[in-house]
């Protein structure tokens, strides 16, 4: 049975599901749909075009929707969707999507903790957490199973590799690639996220071809582009590396160093 509080305010034209949960002084306003079994905490706000999957939690005053600080924002028809089982905490921000994609995505068993921020036209995967008060500009891309550590910055249109993890107070400036840990200050490579892997089930030999790989791309004298090249010579084709490759190919802005 779906539970609105008293206080609450439903947009009579809002979308809600079974056995859905709304808090004290939540504001639902008019385009949104809220799938079964989401609880809404107090105090959330949740604003026009966004939709929530299935099994969502969004906890005390977090806002979700709201239009994008974006100077070019005039008034588009945009849309923010997350996807099932996600977890928004407290305070946290998630702004709708401009005319550059008019969406933003945040995928299905996320968890966006604490005073985190996801700008608008962001696409996050699937399984990503965002630590206390991460934020991201405008036109991120994170795969899935990647971890943002807390107080982050990440800049505009920067890409974050499958299961990669950054280390929190980072300033993300570079793409990070898939499957290594990142920190220091400037942001570089430190490693394999050695530990994630070994919990998702990559096999020894996968993790020791990863690492090949990285040795040729950052533990050699050649530059990015020639080990990328290297690596398409000398190491046996297989998933993981062909991600790596195309991830660095397909990178604008460039790897961390």
């Amino acid at each position: 049975m779906t539970t609105i509080d008293p206080s609450a305010i439903v947009h009579p034209k809002a979308e809600i599901g079974e056995n859905v949960t709304i808090g004290p002084f939540s504001w639902i306003h008019d385009g949104v749909r809220i799938s079964d079994e989401c609880q809404i905490g107090a105090g959330v706000i949740i604003l026009p075009g966004t939709s929530l999957g299935k099994s969502c939690r969004v906890f005390h005053h977090a806002v979700v929707g709201e239009i994008p600080q974006d100077l070019k924002f005039v008034g588009e028809i945009t849309t923010t969707e997350i996807g099932d089982r996600t977890t928004i905490r407290e305070f946290a921000s998630i702004h709708r999507g401009t005319v550059y994609a008019m969406k933003t995505v945040v995928g299905s068993d996320c968890l966006i903790m604490a005073n985190a921020h996801v700008a608008h036209d962001c696409i996050v995967g699937n399984h990503v957490i965002l630590a206390n008060s991460a934020a991201l500009g405008g036109h991120v891309q994170i795969e899935d199973w990647a971890l943002v550590g807390g107080l982050s910055g990440v800049h505009q249109f920067i890409r974050i590799g499958q299961h990669a993890i950054i280390a929190g107070c980072s300033k993300v400036t570079k793409d990070v690639p898939p499957y290594i840990t990142a920190g220091r200050e400037p942001l570089a490579y430190e490693g394999l996220n050695l530990v994630g892997l070994k919990r998702r089930g990559f096999s020894p030999e996968t993790i020791r071809i990863i690492k090949q790989a990285y040795s040729v791309i950052y533990h050699s004298d050649y530059i990015v582009s020639d080990a990328v090249k290297k690596l398409e010579e000398i190491i046996d084709p297989s998933p993981e590396v062909s991600n790596i490759i195309h991830f660095i190919k397909n990178s604008p802005r460039g790897i961390i160093r």
